[in-house]
């Protein structure tokens, strides 16, 4: 079977021929949730959250079995007369050197809270919490874009250290060199880090994937920690992959060169050639489809 996890459905069915293959499906229950409720399917571990943050971090260093880690990514907030929004995460034009210059500035405030701060990507950091951590309710950046700041900060006294943190590290991004010559130069500056996805490593993780395609670190650590096959996002390496086990090609990524709908033929294909019996497409907004390969012969249906 193949999983893939798409881009709000509207992004990929103003293509005609997506919209009319995508209509001899079956359309699925919608799912809340829908990326995260997917992994949690198809890669099973004890705890409610997934550990963006050390999941991420396993895949770029060997001490993310330390404890409990905390994403801290660059991101751009815009201030408004009434308050101020996230508007970019993440930022993906971020160089290393404009990273390690930023990350520079802001190691001093973290290892001060006693949170070492460590830069897996030019747009992927995360922070080592130490042990007696205040736990809060962390706001994932995808649900948080858009939305008024005051909405998406952890709330509270559990909630005092991290506010703390960020409008520190506001404060010291505001008047960084890095971002003079970003703005100067038509950029948008680096001017947060947004804290989400606390956590430790799970002790195991069970899954019956066999291959995972996907660029987002947080996916291929999990199939790191079960063992999956981690391949890039290309069509001749999933053809290439074994036929035992499922299938997760990951296409909801920002960005992405070839767009969801170009992988169209490599799904007819498929289906064809009975490479998979069963694709279940699931969209960032939740919506649902499967396809099958006696689909094809509902050439009738519109949707």
């Amino acid at each position: 079977m193949l999983h893939v996890l798409m881009p709000p459905l509207g992004r990929v069915t103003e293509n005609a021929a997506f919209r009319h293959w995508l209509s001899r499906g079956d359309r699925l229950p919608p799912k809340a949730d829908a990326r995260t409720a997917v992994l949690r399917e198809l890669f099973r571990f004890a705890g409610d959250a997934i550990p963006s943050a050390a999941l991420r971090h396993l895949c770029h260093t060997d001490d993310a079995k330390m404890g409990a880690w905390l994403c801290a990514d660059p991101a751009w907030i815009q201030g408004e007369a009434t308050g101020a929004r996230l508007m970019a995460w993440p930022v993906t034009d971020l160089s290393a050197t404009e990273a390690g210059e930023l990350a520079a500035e802001l190691r001093p405030l973290f290892g001060d809270a006693g949170m070492p701060l460590s830069v897996d990507t030019p747009s992927e950091w995360c922070a080592h919490l130490p042990h007696g951590a205040p736990p809060a309710t962390f706001t994932c950046p995808a649900d948080a874009l858009g939305v008024d700041l005051m909405e998406c900060l952890p709330a509270g006294e559990a909630g005092r250290l991290w506010r703390r943190l960020f409008n520190e590290a506001q404060i010291l991004l505001h008047a960084h060199p890095v971002n003079a010559v970003r703005v100067a130069a038509g950029r948008r500056p680096v001017n947060a880090l947004w804290l989400w996805g606390t956590g430790a490593l799970p002790e195991a993780v069970a899954s019956g994937v066999q291959t995972v395609a996907s660029v987002d670190d947080v996916v291929r650590g999990l199939a790191k920690m079960a063992g999956a096959v981690r391949v890039e996002p290309l069509p001749e390496a999933i053809g290439a992959a074994p036929r035992a086990g499922d299938v997760l090609v990951d296409l909801d990524i920002p960005g992405h060169a070839e767009g969801p709908a170009g992988w169209l033929v490599h799904f007819e294909r498929w289906l064809r050639e009975r490479r998979f019996d069963v694709v279940i497409l699931t969209f960032a907004d939740g919506e649902r489809f499967r396809l099958r390969h006696a689909h094809r012969l509902r050439f009738w249906r519109r949707r």
